[in-house]
């Protein structure tokens, strides 16, 4: 069954309650990580109210930051990594340093997002190549009629497949004429889609990466991308196939790699085994995208300093549901004057 297919409704706060004997059941089934997301449809979902709105094509809303609402994309999962929707609210606190700040704006509507998804075509994604045109299938598949695409690939360096597209067949075509071979520029590549993010349409922005190993071939380094990372404001995801024996250094630290440089910015990393995962994982990130609560709030003093300021965003829940994670980036960078 594909991921996102299977659906449990509840209602308000107080029915969430109920929900530790559904998400019980679940796991008593011996359900795998991989499986179905269970998702709490709302209904009536709210607009980002005073921040400023665009209408787009087919009438999806984009969010523009305002210079002094600071805007924190949230995903919450179960112990089984399956998002959780449904929450409203009151259900979220956000701090910026140790300060609890005023939720002003909450919404959890599938606003179109700018995408760019950078693909491994090292030698040594040879093998895995159908599994990858799969990946990609399944996360465009979710898509938004009005979101814009564009590809990497990158083996020795970085190459730009595909520029800022709406239709995404465009991107699927070009996994077609795929050679793999040469060595892994994976951070020259992460630091070239978070440039071309500067031109993103939407405010809402996110990385796919796919790759197999470590970097062993990038002319910038792990420092300078994660800085670049944290400036950019763009989720990164990230799927990772490694194998089990690895026989460098740069593959070893591959999983660690990906996954410091996605946490920062409220995405995830995931560390496959076996390749024949890798579609429904994207497909599972493709949901994400699609169901992520955004909070909203001003700081006191909106900061004009330059810094970057941390964020921390806490679930409040009964006690029965407090397995349930939060996934958020973990600070911003405030403009200068």
């Amino acid at each position: 069954m594909p991921v996102g297919s299977k659906r449990v409704l509840l209602g308000k706060h107080a029915s969430i309650i109920a929900s530790t004997l559904v998400l019980a059941s679940a796991i008593a089934l011996g359900q795998s990580e991989l499986d179905a997301a269970h998702i709490f449809p709302r209904e009536n979902p709210q607009m980002l109210a005073s921040a400023n709105v665009a209408t787009s094509p087919g009438h999806m809303h984009a969010i523009k930051q305002n210079v002094d609402l600071v805007l924190v994309p949230v995903s919450v999962t179960d112990g089984k990594q399956r998002l959780v929707t449904g929450l409203d609210q009151s259900n979220f606190q956000v701090l910026e340093g140790k300060k609890v700040q005023e939720i002003r704006h909450f919404s959890n509507e599938d606003a179109p997002v700018s995408l760019g998804v950078i693909v491994d075509t090292s030698g040594s994604m040879k093998d895995k190549v159908e599994r990858v045109r799969e990946a990609v299938t399944q996360f465009c598949e979710m898509a938004n009629v009005a979101d814009e695409f564009f590809m990497i690939t990158f083996s020795d360096q970085p190459h730009m497949a595909s520029d800022f597209t709406n239709a995404a067949q465009d991107i699927e075509k070009e996994l077609l004429y795929l050679n793999p071979k040469g060595r892994t520029a994976l951070l020259d590549a992460i630091y070239m889609g978070v440039e071309k993010m500067r031109q993103a349409r939407y405010s809402k922005k996110a990385l796919l990466v796919i790759s197999d190993g470590g970097d062993n071939h990038s002319r910038y380094g792990e420092r300078e991308v994660k800085s670049a990372v944290k400036e950019s404001d763009v989720m990164i995801y990230a799927i990772g196939t490694f194998d089990r024996y690895v026989p460098t250094q740069e593959e070893t630290l591959g999983p660690g790699l990906l996954a410091d440089v996605a946490q920062v910015t409220g995405g995830r990393s995931f560390t496959l085994e076996d390749p024949k995962e890798m579609p429904e994982v994207a497909h599972r990130i493709g949901t994400e995208l699609r169901t992520q609560y955004v909070l909203g709030y001003r700081p006191e003093k909106a900061p004009h300093d330059g810094k970057w300021h941390k964020i921390s965003v806490k679930l409040k829940l009964p006690a029965k549901l407090s397995f349930l994670r939060v996934h958020a980036k973990t600070g911003y960078y405030a403009g200068g004057q």
